[in-house]
């Protein structure tokens, strides 16, 4: 089942992953065979892409959303969260099967979570689950590394469209690297390049995985320090902003979203790149995946006034591997 015929042309489409989260507050992690008495419970929705999206229709761009979801009550939960945020939604439903659903236990001195989650491998979007007028009219689209043979058919038809690919990628999913090479700006967790390429050194591994895949740009997100990019000719590195953390959860996620944002915008990559660390920062001053997106009002002031971490990287240390990066370029045929 599909809902919602496609109106208007938007800013930015998303592919790939919704969720259902209970988060379960904890007054400290659990040991093991041990008794913890919960803070709270609640459900909430999440899911990367999902809430990426969520977040880029908040600051005002029009959005696009697809996702396969269950016949469940989860399913339902989803849909009516996108309906009231008023976004563009096409599901595409699997009778009989369950909603991906997570059980996020949150630390609560640190805000650290930990995800126990279940995806049915009925949900799974499938090629032929698209139309290929869902990804018409955009000028972004992001896509999530799970479902990699639907993701990669969508980013292939937003090539054919002129419009750039932003990939999420945390792990090595089966057939990841057809879709990597549809990407524009590649956007991973910190352990994602080694996974890929074994070598466990940002300031190696990203260069390498430019070279292979001919992004635009890649990034490695590093929790609470930020983020480091490449661009094939110098790195950035972005430090993190330093807050309070309630909930670490869909911090990742809207960076994401905040990263869509800034390159509407037209921004420099310094201030996409500030902004998302800031936007994905404050978000972890409330519970759920999404409860804390900020305001760009909110987010402007808080560039401003808000202590940063301390550098993932020496200055130097980022000069002497963006030598040795180009370097390594110039020699390979």
């Amino acid at each position: 089942m599909r809902r919602n015929a496609t109106r208007q042309r938007v800013d930015v489409i998303g592919v790939g992953i919704n969720a259902t989260d209970t988060i379960i507050r904890l007054p400290r992690f659990p040991a093991l065979d041990s008794k913890v008495e919960i803070v709270s419970a609640e459900v909430k929705p999440g899911g990367q892409v999902a809430s990426a999206m969520v977040a880029c229709k908040r600051w005002g761009l029009r959005v696009r959303y697809i996702g396969k979801i269950g016949d469940d009550e989860a399913g339902k939960l989803q849909m009516a969260e996108m309906k009231r945020e008023r976004i563009e939604a096409h599901w595409v439903v699997a009778r009989g099967a369950m909603s991906q659903s997570s059980f996020i236990l949150v630390d609560g001195p640190s805000g650290e979570r930990t995800v126990l989650w279940k995806r049915d491998s009925s949900i799974a979007l499938h090629p032929e689950d698209l139309k290929r007028q869902w990804v018409r009219g955009g000028r972004a689209l992001l896509v999530d590394g799970h479902d990699t043979k639907a993701a990669a058919c969508a980013a292939r038809w937003a090539r054919q469209e002129s419009i750039c690919v932003v990939g999420d990628f945390d792990n090595r999913y089966k057939e990841v690297e057809a879709l990597l090479h549809l990407t524009d700006f590649a956007i991973t967790s910190k352990e994602f390049p080694e996974r890929l390429t074994g070598e466990n050194d940002l300031l190696k591994s990203l260069p390498q995985l430019y070279r292979d895949f001919k992004f635009r740009l890649i990034a490695s997100t590093l929790g609470r320090l930020g983020v480091l990019a490449w661009d094939g000719t110098r790195f950035y590195l972005t430090p993190g902003f330093c807050v309070d953390a309630v909930d670490t959860t869909g911090a990742g996620d809207i960076f994401h979203g905040a990263f869509l944002f800034g390159l509407m915008r037209d921004w420099s990559l310094e201030q996409i790149l500030e902004f998302s660390c800031a936007a994905a920062a404050l978000n972890c001053e409330a519970e759920g995946a999404r409860g804390g997106i900020a305001s760009l009002k909110v987010i402007a002031q808080f560039r401003k006034v808000a202590r940063r971490s301390e550098l993932a990287f020496a200055p130097e240390a980022l000069l002497e591997a963006a030598n040795e990066a180009r370097a390594a370029t110039e020699v390979t045929p």
